[in-house]
């Protein structure tokens, strides 16, 4: 057996255990990503080989929380892509001023960036006030992060280019307050959003979204893995809901695609059929 099968064999023996002992599933991540990963986690530990990482973490549960965030992305930036939140402004929000009131479902969002740059959006658009957005991960780490809503100040610079160039009609300084090299945003943009553990993987839908922001998450999953988390956004969502996903995924190849009409195809925003 070559040292390369024996990594493979290692990585799903683990990623076996870290379901078995914990319910976090991994194994239908894209498996390049997750090799690349643990083995940045096995020499954070100074560890031997990914079967020794496994012995640790089954052994001792407070490592679990330092390997969740190995295994989950965290990389992100309040309006990235501000193609993206602009197309939101011209070509979603007057469909969502024609509803009484409106849930947004933010899925997987990480330390929270792309819920702040939605909640100011929607501030701006005359949204909030009338919006409940639910935010979710599986890393509670990541969870609480997103709920104290601070960020490095030296970040603030790209997030402000970022807002101006997504259409912002102030600015992004009116929404957060420098504390000791923090930008610490206000707590009125997060005032009306439920934060909550929820695996794509898992967990089942949300019902009646009216808009899913879901963004360079599904990049990280396997073609089966794909196809459920697709199906689940075409469950959660009401009749004519959007569907927002990263620059770089699309619906093109899931069998879920005659689901969705493309509203925006550069902008990755999709809608779903009336039924």
């Amino acid at each position: 057996m070559t040292g390369e099968t024996v990594e493979e064999l290692e990585i799903q023996l683990l990623l076996d255990a870290l379901y078995r002992q914990y319910h976090y599933d991994f194994r239908h991540y894209a498996r390049a990503s997750i090799k690349r990963r643990l083995l940045q986690a096995q020499r954070h530990f100074g560890l031997d080989s990914i079967s020794a990482l496994q012995s640790a973490v089954l052994h001792d549960e407070t490592m679990l929380p330092n390997l969740l965030n190995y295994l989950t992305v965290q990389v992100s930036e309040m309006f990235r892509d501000p193609s993206y939140y602009k197309s939101l402004r011209e070509k979603v929000v007057p469909h969502l001023h024609t509803y009484p009131s409106l849930k947004v479902w933010v899925a997987g969002c990480s330390h929270g960036e792309e819920l702040y740059s939605l909640a100011i959006l929607f501030r701006e658009e005359g949204l909030l006030d009338k919006t409940i957005f639910y935010a979710t991960d599986i890393n509670p780490a990541a969870l609480k992060a997103a709920q104290a809503g601070i960020y490095p100040l030296d970040r603030i610079r790209q997030f402000t280019e970022n807002h101006r160039l997504s259409g912002g009609h102030s600015s992004l300084s009116d929404y957060y307050s420098a504390d000791y090299g923090r930008a610490v945003f206000d707590k009125s943009l997060r005032a009306r959003t439920v934060f909550s553990d929820h695996s794509l993987v898992t967990d089942a839908a949300f019902a009646e979204m009216h808009l899913i922001s879901c963004r360079n998450v599904l990049i990280y999953f396997d073609k089966e893995l794909q196809e459920r988390v697709i199906g689940l956004f075409a469950e959660s969502l009401a009749r004519r809901g959007f569907l927002g996903i990263g620059s770089k995924e699309s619906l093109r190849f899931s069998s879920h695609a005659d689901r969705f009409t493309e509203h925006a195809r550069e902008d990755r925003i999709y809608r779903r059929k009336g039924r």
